[in-house]
């Protein structure tokens, strides 16, 4: 590695788990002022709780500790991730780490209620919405990056078992109840993405003495991702299933499970041992990307771009077609940092649209979304508006979801309708040709689910469609 711009800091710690231990950066108003928020570490190893006092040191950032009552909170880092939009996302563990009495090793827990856990992660790192989850019976040290991860605000990439197997029942409960009770910070449900989780070489997963090896245990480092590995036949699908949700990102595995590799043996893998401290002069762009879209006269691209210095300028970049290079549109900022294009060109039906944002600050900087753009980029179909012009909010009484999304396997269809009738629950192709129907019938009054076996159809672009009373209701539907 060329060290010219790695910094070693020497300071005394007991272990290498820095995502438990370490910091977390925070920012005044979204892109103002940086600083440090450092929890009360649940191990005792005292210097490991103050490595984060020696980093803010040396960056000379200011830290806050949620050290002295009432805002004494104990917190790991590999149970907790958030969105940057205020919603932050952890394992039971976080009630129990703050329930009062003893705690590891003779150390004092803090002693909360989950309001006032709630409230000091408002106070000090603005999280609005705290889901927590149940922990899961085979993962000892029940934190939540060894089996799911953030890849962007709305697209969680979650561990997948055989059926049956290990704490695949949990994490499928667990993920149940988020799809059922959260939407993303832009008001979508959640889009799901699964990684298979590999058994050791004997074949043994985490309820049979096997370690609980993960794909989910990765961290971002600019425009890289670095990935545990493990065996070639399992790492090629985790390094695919990567690649297809964030293009244009270098995908790097790391060897976790070999000889003198052993790191997962410990019930740790990349992200434990690693931490990050945000850039001091971030240009901001959140975007919500769009869906696949029925073919119309244009496709609006919006953006919310935030710098201290202010946005001087920003682009839209689009093409249907990567080897011909991009075409450019000025976005124009319609207030409070919200800044819009238009697609106007008529862009045929089945058609891949690609696309990324560009924003440029008054002082200079410059900042793409997808970062590594324009070898990364945002993608939608264009989908023909023959197969049935639907809007999942013209029946408020009628709502269809489907989940896991992307799928792979079984995928459940709940429906919910406020009167028993007769329905059609049909699987369409991306041209509305049907591909089977999945119910012919009455469906009755409240909840009804749905299913179908992912495994049983060619991957690509579906919709499920809900018909009744001659109206449709249609939910997308990606199998990998």
């Amino acid at each position: 590695i060329n060290t010219t711009n790695v910094t070693f800091l020497e300071a005394g710690y007991n272990s290498i788990w820095m995502r438990d231990y370490g910091q977390n950066t925070v920012y005044k108003n979204k892109v103002e002022d940086p600083f440090l928020v450092d929890w009360i570490y649940n191990r005792n190893r005292p210097n490991d709780d103050i490595v984060p006092e020696a980093i803010a040191s040396n960056l000379n950032l200011d830290i806050y500790a949620t050290s002295e009552s009432p805002w004494d909170l104990m917190a790991t880092g590999g149970n907790f991730m958030s969105d940057g939009m205020g919603t932050g996302f952890s394992s039971n563990l976080i009630i129990d780490e703050n329930s009062g009495g003893n705690a590891w090793n003779g150390q004092t827990y803090p002693n909360h209620s989950q309001d006032e856990i709630n409230n000091i992660l408002f106070e000090f790192m603005g999280i609005d919405r705290y889901i927590l989850m149940e922990i899961l019976p085979f993962d000892g040290i029940h934190h939540i990056d060894m089996h799911m991860k953030l890849l962007d605000e709305e697209t969680l990439l979650v561990a997948e078992y055989p059926e049956g197997i290990a704490d695949g029942p949990q994490i499928e409960a667990n993920l149940q109840y988020i799809l059922e009770n959260f939407n993303s910070a832009f008001g979508t449900p959640y889009k799901v993405i699964r990684v298979p989780s590999p058994p050791s070489t004997q074949g043994n997963f985490p309820d049979n003495n096997g370690y609980y090896r993960t794909y989910t245990n990765s961290v971002f480092v600019n425009n890289t991702i670095l990935v545990p590995f493990y065996r070639t036949e399992y790492d090629t699908i985790a390094q695919r299933i990567y690649q297809e949700a964030l293009p244009g990102y270098n995908i790097v595995g790391i060897d976790v499970d070999n000889q003198n590799t052993f790191l997962i043996s410990y019930s740790g893998a990349i992200h434990c041992i690693t931490h990050s401290v945000g850039v001091k002069d971030p240009l901001l762009i959140q975007h919500q990307s769009l869906e696949n879209t029925l073919a119309q006269n244009e496709y609006l691209v919006e953006a919310f771009i935030q710098h201290t210095s202010g946005i001087e300028s920003a682009d839209l970049y689009w093409t249907t077609n990567l080897e011909d290079g991009y075409q450019s549109i000025s976005m124009t900022n319609n207030g409070d940092d919200n800044w819009s294009a238009s697609i106007t060109q008529n862009i045929p039906v089945g058609t891949m649209v690609y696309y990324y944002i560009n924003a440029q600050a008054n002082s200079g900087k410059q900042m793409s979304r997808p970062m590594p753009a324009p070898q990364g980029y945002f993608d939608f179909y264009v989908i023909d508006p023959t197969i049935g012009t639907v809007n999942p909010f013209e029946d408020l009484e009628t709502s269809i979801d489907v989940f896991p999304n992307p799928a792979s396997a079984i995928t459940c269809i709940p429906i919910e309708t406020e009167t028993s009738e007769y329905a059609t629950l049909k699987m369409y192709d991306l041209f509305g040709k049907k591909i089977t129907t999945i119910h012919d019938g009455m469906i009755k009054a409240g909840s009804s689910k749905y299913f179908i076996n992912a495994k049983d159809y060619v991957p690509g672009v579906y919709f499920i469609a809900l018909e009744k009373q001659g109206k449709i209701f249609r939910k997308k539907i990606v199998i990998n």
